[in-house]
């Protein structure tokens, strides 16, 4: 189970996928589905076999966007958390290697297709959350523990 949080950005892109998928390539592929069944045979038809896929893969999306939507809880900017490791926050990390890691904590559905946004439920931010710059954090992981220290922390207003 994911904590149902997210950031106001992140709710718009569900909110732009949702209805790009709806309104735009659903209809797109309905088409194409219906042009292939016209040609006849549908079980040597590829066109008609891989859009109908593709329709079935699209509601897929859309019932679980809408049901997403409705359970989400965005998570706006407060002053107070200014110089502290929260919901939204971007993170600049280091270990006793000199690796360092930027990155910025968000929901769940937010993490998808970038590197640079972990989850809240990852063990990283769970390690950092309410620590300040110069704390350290010890993350637990399969691997074992990495002590982190926080370089930095800050917020999109």
């Amino acid at each position: 189970m994911h904590t149902p949080l997210i950031t106001q950005q992140g709710l718009e892109d569900l909110r732009k996928e949702l209805d790009e998928l709806w309104r735009v390539e659903r209809p797109d592929v309905t088409k194409k589905v219906s042009w292939a069944a016209s040609l006849g045979d549908r079980s040597e038809n590829a066109d008609y076999q891989y859009n109908k896929k593709r329709l079935r893969e699209i509601d897929r999306r859309v019932r679980y966007l809408r049901k997403c939507l409705e359970n989400l809880k965005v998570v706006e900017y407060r002053p107070e958390q200014e110089g502290k490791v929260f919901f939204g926050a971007w993170v600049e990390v280091e270990d006793d290697d000199g690796r360092i890691l930027k990155f910025r904590i968000v929901g769940y559905d937010e993490i998808f297709n970038r590197k640079d946004y972990i989850s809240i439920d990852a063990p990283m931010a769970r390690a950092l959350l309410k620590k300040q710059v110069g704390d350290e954090a010890d993350v637990k992981t399969e691997a074992g523990t990495t002590t982190w220290y926080i370089n930095s922390i800050h917020y999109e207003k």
